[in-house]
């Protein structure tokens, strides 16, 4: 009988680990934004959009399958989103040629400012209005800027979030251009 006690508490005990695990398991589990911003960046495909860019163009992020493309989530009164867009504007001159594709994505509400700010910077790169569902569609965009790095095979890199050293970001866009 003392052996049937021992087993029916070595059950109850483990019974009672495996209720404390699962619960545990949940209370770690990411947020899906989180969990969704993780998967999208584990080389999954980016999902397209589209939108018609500043200029009425047509944009499509499937349709740049073959380039590299440096999919920008910005807005007007973001600083550091500003810092960025000489940069970017740069490498699309510099890089356009070797299969970069730069689009930037305004998160603003009004187009007005965002049309002054691409008039100012001289942008030479599709910039479309952005919002929540868009944001959404790539894991959820709670801070700016936001940007991802997409290989010519329509995969999401490398996802930056804030102000980021721009040298690195570019060696590792260089890395994914063809020489």
């Amino acid at each position: 009988m003392a052996a049937a006690d021992l087993g029916m508490t070595c059950r109850r005990w483990i019974a009672g680990c495996l209720v404390l695990t699962g619960v545990l398991a949940g209370a770690a589990r990411l947020s899906p934004v989180e969990a969704q911003a993780r998967t999208l960046t584990a080389q999954k495909a980016a999902p397209s959009f589209i939108r018609t860019d500043l200029n009425g163009e047509r944009v499509e992020v499937s349709a740049y399958l073959g380039k590299v493309v440096l999919l920008n989530f910005w807005a007007t009164w973001c600083a550091p989103c500003l810092a960025e867009m000489p940069v970017f504007a740069a490498w699309q001159r510099q890089y356009g040629g070797r299969g970069l594709q730069v689009i930037g994505v305004s998160m603003d509400d009004d187009a007005a400012p965002v049309r002054r700010r691409y008039q100012k910077y001289r942008l030479n790169y599709p910039v479309v209005m952005g919002d929540e569902s868009l944001g959404e569609l790539y894991g959820g965009v709670l801070g700016l800027p936001v940007s991802y790095l997409i290989d010519s095979k329509g995969k999401i890199v490398k996802r930056y979030e804030g102000s980021v050293d721009l040298k690195q970001f570019e060696g590792r866009l260089q890395r994914l251009l063809p020489k």
